[in-house]
């Protein structure tokens, strides 16, 4: 079965309180687009994330969340001078900090840097019509035959009544398979 393959560029989820000093005093985030999960979207609103070794402007994505998250590819990680782990996304617990800059204000978030955990969202029908169980660890091929087919191991299936079928890689592993346009991959138990 074939699910919808997407990238996930460099991101980040704001707080309540991190919103009020970046953008200001009861601050609205901005719809700009929506994304392929319900509920979520693209900002209008960008803030500017700095590491020890550089910075790089990122969108943030809404709705707001209980806690800040940053969300970088390997690469990006290397122009800041970090090095968070991979994870999955909302587990920050002892990861590396950084500064944000927006146009009201700066902050110093002491963790909350990583590397998304590449991931399935399943609605629980979904993922039993997939045959898949939430937390289970897939692999998915992308890809055609001679053109940088690709198998992306250790997936994890995340399953939710809030979410819809869709994959996210993120931007170093859609450059490493040359993925683009609209791309599915077949689910490999």
């Amino acid at each position: 079965m074939k699910v919808l393959v997407e990238t996930s560029a460099r991101h980040l989820h704001v707080s309540r309180e991190v919103l009020d000093i970046l953008y200001g005093k009861g601050a609205q985030l901005t719809n700009k687009k929506d994304l392929s999960q319900p509920g979520q979207f693209a900002c209008a609103e960008k803030v500017t994330v700095v590491g020890p070794r550089g910075e790089m402007a990122m969108s943030i994505l809404g709705p707001e969340r209980p806690e800040t998250q940053v969300e970088v590819s390997y690469t990006d990680a290397r122009k800041l001078g970090l090095v968070p782990p991979v994870r999955e996304s909302g587990d920050i617990k002892g990861t590396p900090g950084c500064k944000l800059v927006g146009p009201a204000g700066e902050v110093e978030i002491a963790e909350g840097v990583i590397v998304a955990k590449r991931h399935i969202h399943f609605t629980p029908e979904e993922a039993a019509e997939y045959g898949v169980e939430d937390k289970q660890i897939v692999s998915v091929k992308v890809g055609t035959p001679g053109a940088r087919e690709t198998i992306f191991g250790d997936v994890v299936v995340r399953v939710k009544t809030t979410f819809s079928a869709a994959m996210h890689i993120d931007t170093d592993e859609a450059n490493a398979a040359g993925l683009s346009g609209e791309v599915y991959g077949e689910i490999i138990k």
